[in-house]
């Protein structure tokens, strides 16, 4: 993340309204309408109870954890559970289960976040005198609307969420102006609503009403955009996002109160039954306005999920929890990224959502039970980050997470009994843990055999067989990807390639490596000839922007080497040479393949099936790399884990025939 984002700055706070708090800045829309009709009542209990419960939720669970504690947890100015992760992996090797759990159950959600947020805007429509006839929550034209929309916001992820951002921060801003403007005018006319910020009536709402506890479920949706918002940490950096929250919190609350003091002062029960208290406090004349402000914002609303879901799968990929795909940079600042197979798999999730559920109250009944799992996941790893990375005394990291933990496993509970109105979700969301589960696994056998051997006791043999003109010639210079940091050292299984079945003879042999810097467009090379003229290596330091194409800039590293008469590539065979053509050359990839030659266990043999299976829907390595199909070799390298080692083979004397 380049220092002028990480750096407190006007435009950087605007920019942080349109990216990071579309989701829970548009919470007011639903969820005291949502508390309100599954409390059954709307008089002073129960409104001074919910307004309590998500004022106290705001505090705790957002405020305090999110934005106080959570946010320190910042991997190189990245967020998001995967980064946790890496901060505290060290510390437990079982910490990758929840990490990946976190992560799916994040993944899962984001398909309902946009629909429920627009679709509860565009149901405002219906309070439009020359529209009520037509928009009516659940109806054909709602859906074309909402599906039209989600196509569009969809479509603009490519363009990077720096241009979201500055389109959508003004926006959001205008939003935020209007939730306090609108909750402070009925707050004025009604000041005693702010008792509710007395924990007492919160608690007496949760112990003393019927359904109190399972409320919580419905309180909850005032915060569900907490997670994403620790996920879009390198899109703006901390001190940009806590401070927008300041402003943020005040206007939602606001609002809130102001919903809240409507409601107090109506003297008609019945004129607050299924009237939705947001819409209910806006003036008359003010309404059209209104709800298409609501409208943009509740498009907005799906930004921080969509973008929090490219960071996720981006470190996801470099950390081997998910195969690799194509990931793309729209703009120079590291934490803004596209990725175009999530975004159309979310895409489609979103639409698909919107046609099962069709309504946004349908949605509600359905929404958070995924982002409780990932809450208390991100709780679980951050006790790590805070007792062994920061080194807060014992007893706090304690009380803060039994606090944390007993907040969340109560929303877990009180969310639990929507899991049967959400089965539509059950198969994305266990297909995308399965997904990382598999992969980090299987990386994992596959690592335990990747060896290194020290390369200078190769040389020798290497430019032997470069000069033994009984071999027929592979190639006149043949190139290798090497994974080895060091130059000393290369793969075992390039040696074995190389030397084993039929040697590869070649005139000059080439390794290279790449390794990843976080500038942006850093493009730096350096050449160690290991064997004057035979064995060279070659170094990329490549930016996070720059696609690792390998034959553009191997060929670019060639023609300097010519340049400065390090490197005569003129073909070394005699009827070409004479012509000054040049030489050829060629790369070798290795692919594995599950060799047939293994005796697993069953939950082994499972994995690596799978991983396998999983591995063809991936990326290809000279895709990945750049690499002109015409010069480049496949070769598959069979992957042994578990050999047969019993055979009940007996040698019996040869049959005599007569």
């Amino acid at each position: 993340m380049n220092a002028h984002i990480r750096k407190l700055s006007a435009g950087g706070v605007l920019i942080t309204l349109g990216i990071i708090f579309g989701d829970i800045g548009t919470s007011p829309l639903y969820t005291l309408q949502t508390l309100l009709k599954e409390g059954g009542r709307s008089d002073q209990f129960m409104v001074l109870g919910a307004i309590s419960c998500v004022f106290w939720t705001l505090t705790l669970q957002t405020t305090f954890k999110y934005i106080f504690i959570t946010l320190q947890a910042d991997n190189n100015g990245e967020g998001g559970i995967f980064s946790l992760f890496a901060l505290v992996r060290r510390y437990g090797k079982w910490l990758a289960i929840p990490a990946i759990i976190g992560a799916g159950t994040l993944l899962a959600d984001g398909i309902i976040t946009p629909p429920i947020s627009v679709t509860s805007a565009i149901e405002g429509l219906s309070l439009v005198p020359a529209l009520s006839t037509v928009i009516v929550p659940g109806n054909t034209t709602i859906l074309v609307i909402v599906i039209i929309i989600i196509l569009l916001l969809f479509f603009f992820q490519q363009f990077g969420t720096n241009v979201v951002g500055a389109a959508f921060g003004p926006i959001m801003l205008v939003w935020f102006v209007m939730l306090a403007l609108l909750g402070g005018i009925q707050v004025a006319q009604y000041p005693q609503i702010f008792k509710a910020f007395n924990p007492v009536y919160g608690y007496h709402l949760l112990t003393d009403h019927p359904n109190g506890f399972w409320l919580l479920g419905a309180v909850f949706l005032c915060t569900t955009g907490a997670e994403a918002l620790y996920s879009d940490l390198g899109h703006c950096g901390r001190k940009n996002i806590q401070v927008s929250w300041g402003f943020v919190k005040t206007a939602l609350l606001l609002n809130y109160l102001g919903q809240g003091a409507w409601v107090l002062r109506q003297t008609n029960p019945a004129l607050v039954k299924g009237v939705n208290p947001f819409f209910a406090i806006v003036p008359h004349d003010f309404i059209i306005p209104a709800v298409l402000i609501a409208t943009f914002a509740t498009i907005i609303a799906s930004q921080a999920l969509i973008s929090g879901s490219f960071t996720l799968i981006s470190e996801a990929i470099s950390m081997n929890f998910w195969p690799r795909i194509t990931v793309k940079y729209p703009s120079n600042i590291r934490g803004q990224i596209y990725i175009p197979s999530i975004n159309w798999l979310l895409c489609f999730g979103c639409i698909a959502v919107s046609l099962y559920f069709k309504t946004s109250e349908a949605m509600t009944a359905a929404y958070g039970f995924s982002i409780t799992i990932a809450m208390l996941s991100t709780t679980i790893l951050m006790y790590y980050f805070m007792r062994y990375k920061k080194h807060w005394p014992l007893w706090l990291v304690t009380i803060i997470l039994c606090m944390f933990l007993t907040v969340e496993f109560s929303f877990f509970v009180a969310n639990a009994i929507k899991i049967l109105k959400r089965l539509f979700f059950v198969g994305f969301e266990v297909g995308l843990i399965f997904t990382m589960y598999i992969w980090f696994r299987a990386r994992k056998i596959n690592n335990r055999f990747l060896s290194f051997v020290d390369l200078r006791d190769y040389l020798p043999v290497l430019t032997e067989l470069s000069e033994d003109t009984s071999v027929s010639k592979f190639s006149t210079h043949l190139i290798y990807l090497t994974k080895a940091n060091n130059s000393k050292q290369i793969e075992q299984k390039i040696i074995y390639s190389i030397l084993s079945r039929k040697p590869k003879r070649a005139n000059v042999y080439w390794f290279i490596h790449i390794e990843r810097t976080d500038e942006p467009f850093t493009m730096e090379y350096s050449v160690e000839e290991l064997k004057d003229d035979k064995v060279i290596r070659v170094e990329f330091r490549l930016g996070f922007r720059i696609q690792p194409r390998i034959n553009v800039l191997f060929r670019k590293v060639v023609q300097e080497m010519v340049a400065s008469n390090e490197l005569d590539i003129t073909s070394r065979y005699p009827s070409l040479k004479k012509y000054h053509l040049a030489a050829d050359f060629q790369f070798v990839l290795m692919e594995k393949f599950l060799s047939y030659e293994n005796e697993f266990s069953a939950k082994e043999g499972f994995i690596l099936s799978s991983y396998f299976a999983i591995k063809q829907l991936a990326q290809s390595d000279a895709k990945a790399f750049g690499l002109d199909t015409s010069e480049t070799r496949i070769e598959k390298i069979p992957l042994v884990v578990a050999p047969v080692s019993y055979f009940n083979l007996k040698k019996i004397p040869p049959v005599k025939h007569s």
